[in-house]
């Protein structure tokens, strides 16, 4: 995916959870970063569900993140009831 930086707009990852899995009631976080390291505690933000995906709003217009041009990675992490505790890689987001 490719955005301006003069864009403001919300960043969606989409997340399928295994069928009974109800996680519209767990926290989701996204982390939008320029590095190749998992992201540290403090890059994380607060993101919301929307349908069947987690979405972050970036931009200079009241965006949780406002980037400048390059290339970045984009994460998601959720822990819904059970043992596990996802943080995966979603992709990468190109800000031109």
């Amino acid at each position: 995916m490719v955005i301006p930086a003069s864009s403001t707009e919300y960043v969606h990852v989409p997340v399928t959870a295994t069928d009974g899995t109800d996680l519209s009631s767990t926290t989701v976080k996204i982390a939008v970063v320029a590095h190749r390291d998992n992201p540290s505690g403090s890059e994380w933000q607060t993101a919301e569900w929307a349908g069947g995906d987690a979405r972050l709003l970036i931009g200079p217009d009241g965006g949780a993140l406002t980037l400048t041009a390059g290339d970045y990675r984009v994460w998601i992490t959720f822990d819904p009831a059970g043992a596990e505790n996802i943080v995966r890689l979603a992709g990468v987001l190109s800000i031109s």
